[in-house]
């Protein structure tokens, strides 16, 4: 080996080393307070695919680090495809937007900015969707992913050129009397990012860079694009585990990182609340879902970033409790229910 092909080695190492110090200097390790028996025994259970699919896990309680696990071919610095779970980051993307003053608030509506009338369908309902109306997936646009047939299913957007078009040109929905209104429309969180690009100085990227993630101390941020050039707001931002780790504790601590306010505490609430009531015991916010779950005759609240495939960062702010479960059973009938069969037989029991 060469003098510089050594120096070039041992400078890559160090490389390696101090990032891997910045991450654990990020979270304080606490091994004793989880059970490991079940880790293991979580680890036997994947490895003989009696779950399927799951790729990592990261528990912190408090801010501290109580277990980093890996399967397959997965390592701390692996970036994880969470599809969906990316809408939740619109969410604190707008929630920092209105904070400093960009956007007025989330009673605005869409005709503040677009000319809807020169999009096919125009209505004066369509004219008064708000933005609130996208965060809580209530626009009335005809678009709703899980039902095929859907005039704005997601599907349906990909193939298409311009995804904000696609979107505005829709026709709005006739609800019959007792049609819950709320319907999952991935079209719509679009609409909200190519409004953040158009209003956040430097557009959204550079925007999310500079509030969101730099903050956090994230420096690898691997972005899916619309075919508009602008960062796909509604899916497939990829991160490391241990950084949506980070994610997950900024709402768990308020809004706060190492002292700095990066998100206000009143956005976290009006993002937790609970807008509508929807079957499986979930509820909906602001692009984030909640479930409760019970271990030992007790009753644990989340609140979740959730995506395709089983993704999810929970966050249980009464306990000050985050749980990152990355997994690729995309479009796999089992993929959130293994999720969750992670989190109520191994971690809970694990922890509490």
């Amino acid at each position: 080996m060469s003098k510089n092909v050594a120096i070039y080695c041992l400078a890559l190492l160090c490389l390696f080393q101090n990032h891997a110090q910045r991450l654990d200097a990020d979270f304080p390790l606490d091994k004793n307070s989880i059970d490991r028996s079940y880790l293991k025994q979580l680890r036997k259970t994947i490895n003989a695919n009696e779950l399927k699919n799951i790729t990592s896990l990261v528990v912190l309680k408090e801010g501290k680090l109580l277990a980093e696990e890996y399967y397959g071919n997965t390592e701390r610095y692996s970036l994880h495809d969470t599809r969906s779970l990316t809408k939740s980051f619109t969410s604190t993307l707008l929630g920092i937007a209105i904070a400093e003053g960009h956007i007025q608030s989330v009673d605005q509506t869409l005709d503040e900015f677009y000319e809807l009338e020169a999009y096919d369908n125009y209505s004066e309902e369509k004219a008064n969707v708000t933005l609130k109306n996208l965060l809580m997936m209530d626009s009335g646009f005809d678009g709703f992913d899980f039902v095929p047939s859907s005039l704005g299913n997601e599907e349906n957007m990909y193939p298409t050129n311009d995804w904000v078009k696609f979107a505005l040109d829709l026709p709005m929905k006739q609800f019959s009397e007792n049609e819950l209104r709320w319907q999952y429309f991935t079209a719509g969180v679009v609409v909200l990012g190519d409004i953040l690009d158009k209003t956040v100085p430097g557009g959204l990227e550079a925007f999310a860079r500079e509030k969101l993630f730099n903050p956090l101390g994230i420096s690898t941020v691997k972005w899916q694009y619309t075919p508009s050039g602008v960062v796909n707001t509604a899916g497939s931002c990829q991160l490391s585990s241990l950084d949506y780790a980070k994610y997950g504790q900024l709402y768990s601590s308020g809004g706060i990182w190492n002292e700095q306010s990066i998100l206000p505490t009143d956005w976290i609430e009006e993002s937790f609340q609970k807008y509508y009531e929807l079957p499986d015991d979930l509820a909906y916010g602001y692009l984030f879902w909640n479930k409760s779950y019970q271990h030992d005759g007790v009753e644990y609240e989340s609140f979740a970033a959730s995506g395709n495939g089983g993704n999810k960062v929970f966050v249980f702010a009464e306990h000050d409790l985050v749980i990152v479960i990355t997994s690729t059973a995309y479009n796999q009938p089992y993929m959130h229910r293994q999720s969750d069969t992670v989190l109520t037989e191994y971690i809970l029991p694990a922890i509490f």
